[in-house]
């Protein structure tokens, strides 16, 4: 059986985690074998990568072109070890965040140029893309609300962005999302989690099948 490949994206306190832990359940009780994994890291290298990026106390001045090259480099090994086997394994893989994050959060929010941040996720990759990415939505101003209810207010150094950083995150998503209307498939992550989990079902069942 050909493995899939499902990547969760959205901005931050949009709901993702719930979701994944909810489909990865549906999915394996139909019987399909998942691997979950999570962006920056997933591997021993990817997580130690993660700390550099979110929470090392020295991050602090970190620049932009070093961000990405980081997130394209813990995404790198992930590909390699962890996402091509599990697919040849006829896998279903759940990850939380993939390309996209890097395209919008260091693309469209961080201003760097387009086409270097294309060159070097497709570098990083070596071609592999989700077959469907599920782009949960929030408005800026419930994701703070959010944010400032979740870990009792501890925020990692992307979290820690003003609403300006935020909104160009949000518009950054849903204009990928209208180029690429076959692999996207949007949810309004405002509403009941019961009804967000049934319409990613259907999406899902329905690329499964």
């Amino acid at each position: 059986m050909k493995g899939t490949f499902i990547s969760f994206e959205g901005s931050e306190g949009s709901g993702k985690s719930t979701q994944i832990e909810r489909l990865v359940r549906r999915l394996e009780q139909h019987g399909r074998q998942t691997l979950v994994l999570r962006e920056p890291g997933g591997t021993p290298i990817g997580e130690e990568i993660r700390h550099l990026l979110l929470h090392h106390t020295s991050n602090g001045a970190m620049a932009a072109e070093t961000e990405l090259l980081l997130f394209a480099a813990s995404r790198a090994q992930l590909v390699r070890e962890r996402i091509d086997p599990a697919l040849a394994a006829g896998k279903v893989v759940v990850c939380d965040r993939f390309l996209d994050s890097t395209t919008v959060y260091q693309g469209a929010a961080r201003r760097l140029a387009i086409e270097s941040v294309h060159a070097i996720n497709q570098f990083a990759v070596g071609g592999r893309r989700p077959d469907l990415t599920l782009l949960l939505d929030v408005p800026v101003e419930v994701s703070v609300v959010r944010l400032a209810q979740r870990a009792g207010g501890q925020r990692d150094r992307i979290e820690r962005e003003d609403a300006a950083f935020f909104t160009r995150v949000r518009d950054g998503y849903l204009a990928l999302a209208r180029t690429e209307p076959q692999r996207f498939a949007v949810f309004d992550s405002t509403g009941p989690v019961d009804k967000i989990a049934e319409d990613i079902w259907r999406a899902v069942h329905e690329r499964l099948a």
